[in-house]
């Protein structure tokens, strides 16, 4: 399978890494994108940087790299996930602000009616908020905080950050063993 993988600005840049490092474990091509806004989250609370995704991903593009495959519906792909998903970005995509490749894919996504997966990694909420994020639900995408949990009876920050991304796998398609309720 063939998926698109953004990270954006927010914080949570370790679930956008460990999603690509998942999705190619499991044998799937990963084109990868990161905000410049994400880059500079992803030194402040990681120990990664961009060459760490460069190498990871299958492709790597910077969010200027307009021309890069995916801005066109006629590439074909499995789906996208903006993985950690800022408002700005949500907001973006919301209203058909293309303005760069993350928006420009994510748009294309929508359009093409492939499966589009957000991890808004924001709190609290206004009205402002939800009235964008109901938006893209109504648009097609699939908005996913990536809310913590319990159940699964979590020892280690990895377990919380392997579970959310496993969800997030799965809901892009992938077939994943973790951890389920009951």
């Amino acid at each position: 399978m063939r998926f698109i993988v953004a990270l954006t600005g927010a914080s949570g840049q370790i679930l956008g890494i460990r999603l690509i490092e998942k999705l190619i474990e499991e044998g799937n091509e990963v084109y990868a994108i990161a905000s410049r806004a994400a880059k500079m989250t992803l030194k402040a609370e990681t120990q990664y940087d961009e060459s760490y995704i460069r190498e990871i991903a299958t492709k790597y593009y910077d969010e200027d790299e307009i021309a890069a495959p995916f801005a066109s519906g006629s590439f074909k792909h499995d789906g996208m996930a903006v993985v950690p998903c800022s408002v700005k970005t949500a907001s973006s995509i919301a209203y058909g602000i293309a303005d760069n490749l993350i928006t420009r894919a994510a748009d294309v996504t929508l359009k093409e009616r492939r499966r589009l997966v957000l991890a808004v990694r924001e709190a609290p909420l206004h009205s402002g908020h939800l009235r964008t994020l109901a938006r893209l639900s109504e648009m097609g995408a699939i908005i996913f905080p990536p809310v913590l949990s319990f159940y699964t009876r979590p020892k280690t920050i990895d377990d919380l950050v392997n579970h959310t991304v496993s969800r997030i796998a799965e809901l892009l398609g992938v077939e994943t063993e973790y951890p389920r309720w009951g």
